[in-house]
């Protein structure tokens, strides 16, 4: 809001979730320590290598990205950023607090309620409804996997992220329930968890685009609909969940093929 120019501030919002959220931070750990770093001796710091990386890819990609769409959909001439500072106060820590509650945590969390309660509905629907001997959950899975192959996953873990859309926390989660044909619980054990998806053919390529998909895919439901109250706009919005979601196939494709060649 402060960008003064709308073409840079689109660029912005439409780049804004190449910088990974709170919600993919554990999903991001939970792939690392599971998959590329498990038995290692120095674990903690290829951990931290692999974690550096995957946030300095995602810093480059929107930088690529945001020259790519100034060069293109969003031409303009570049204009310049000017941040004016306001007096500084002491703050009053019963009203930061207050309008704290009131301006944005009450607000994400109405909408978090009114995107989260269909989309849990639709998951138990998914995980306890059969088609024929096979949940929907596994049905839809089955149908997408040769899709998902091509980008080194599996129609599971796509499904995962595709029913995660309400919030990234669940998309591990969603999986796991996906590879167990189980309810929704929570991750208690990265062992147990890893042992489960290798058990369903999941490998180190796997887990690269899997992590390189957590990085760039279409934003979480509440941002989707934050973007549309601040553009009010469906173009951009549908630009904003495409331009990622082309980003982490693409390079999910090339990883899986550069794997196929060169492992």
């Amino acid at each position: 809001r402060i960008i003064d120019s709308p073409r840079e501030r689109l660029i912005a919002i439409i780049t804004n979730c190449f910088v990974p959220c709170n919600g993919r931070f554990p999903a991001i750990i939970a792939i690392v320590s599971m998959f590329l770093t498990s038995g290692s001796r120095f674990s903690s710091l290829i951990s931290a290598l692999i974690m550096t990386g995957a946030i300095s890819l995602s810093v480059l990609m929107t930088l690529v990205v945001s020259r790519i769409l100034s060069k293109t959909v969003l031409k303009g001439v570049p204009a310049g950023f000017t941040l004016e500072l306001p007096p500084y106060r002491i703050p009053r820590i019963g009203k930061v607090i207050l309008r704290s509650v009131l301006d944005r945590t009450l607000v994400v969390l109405g909408r978090a309620v009114v995107v989260a309660l269909p989309a849990g509905i639709i998951i138990w629907a998914c995980s306890n409804i059969n088609i024929g001997q096979e949940t929907v959950l596994k049905t839809v899975a089955t149908a997408i996997d040769p899709f998902a192959r091509l980008f080194g996953m599996d129609g599971n873990v796509l499904f995962g992220f595709i029913l995660a859309l309400p919030a990234n926390e669940i998309a591990l989660p969603i999986m796991a329930m996906g590879y167990s044909g189980g309810a929704l619980a929570e991750i208690s054990s990265l062992e147990t968890t890893a042992a489960l998806f290798y058990a369903n053919g999941f490998g180190t390529v796997n887990a690269i685009c899997t992590l390189v998909f957590i990085l760039f895919h279409w934003p979480c439901a509440t941002t989707i609909l934050t973007i549309w109250k601040e553009t009010k706009s469906i173009k951009w919005t549908v630009l904003s969940v495409i331009v990622p979601l082309l980003t982490g196939l693409s390079l999910c494709f090339f990883i899986n093929i550069a794997s196929k060649l060169f492992i």
